[in-house]
């Protein structure tokens, strides 16, 4: 009998002994899944930082956005052609102020002024003609010229793209940017690109 029950007490003790170890085991988990919290904490949050500003890059580089870029600048060197939209604004002359359309043949229409030529003209250089011609009807004109849409400049997207055809070439356009204006490539789309430039010369 006395040997049972030493059999029993040391059951007891292994279990009790078993039991402690568990508990220990579970303390020593809860402590490390809480001191690794914040570390996990502010490892989502960069990451959750850096992922706008790669996306933000990806639509710098004109991957992200079919439009076309608005921000960037007009070149003042930039020579107005046909089917281009012009901002003409002639200070304090509301009647003169308009947006005009240059016609195929490279002029404008202007009130008093009837045909201007803008074609083969910078911005700057129309802003002249334009002055110097409505200072027959005004003391001091102040006239700003604006090219609002590029669209005598295009480019032709082809192949296996979701939509190609003719797009406006904008200042500094990137090859990217152009495949992005049409959609980017199809599913089946062999992504070897052609590039096909028209110069044209003179002949002295």
């Amino acid at each position: 009998m006395s040997h049972k029950a030493n059999v029993l007490e040391s059951a007891a003790k292994g279990v009790a002994f078993a039991g402690r170890g568990i508990r220990s085991l579970i303390l020593f988990s809860l402590a490390l899944v809480f001191f690794m919290l914040p570390s996990l904490a502010l490892t989502q949050q960069t990451s959750s930082k850096t992922q706008p500003s790669d996306k933000a890059s990806l639509v710098g580089n004109g991957n992200g956005s079919t439009e076309p870029d608005s921000a960037n600048p007009i070149d003042p060197n930039y020579v107005i052609g046909p089917q281009d939209m012009l901002d003409i604004s002639v200070w304090k002359e509301p009647d003169l102020t308009r947006t005009v359309p240059v016609r195929p043949d490279g002029k404008i229409s202007l009130p008093l002024l009837d045909d201007v030529q803008a074609g083969g003209l910078t911005p700057a250089q129309l802003k002249a003609e334009i002055t110097q011609r409505l200072k027959k009807y005004f003391t001091d004109p102040r006239v700003t010229v604006t090219v609002t849409t590029i669209a005598s400049q295009r480019i032709y997207v082809l192949g296996e793209v979701t939509r190609a055809g003719a797009y406006p070439l904008l200042p500094e356009m990137t090859l990217l940017q152009a495949l992005s204006s049409a959609g980017g490539f199809t599913q089946f789309a062999n992504t070897r690109i052609y590039i096909s430039c028209a110069w044209k010369t003179e002949s002295k």
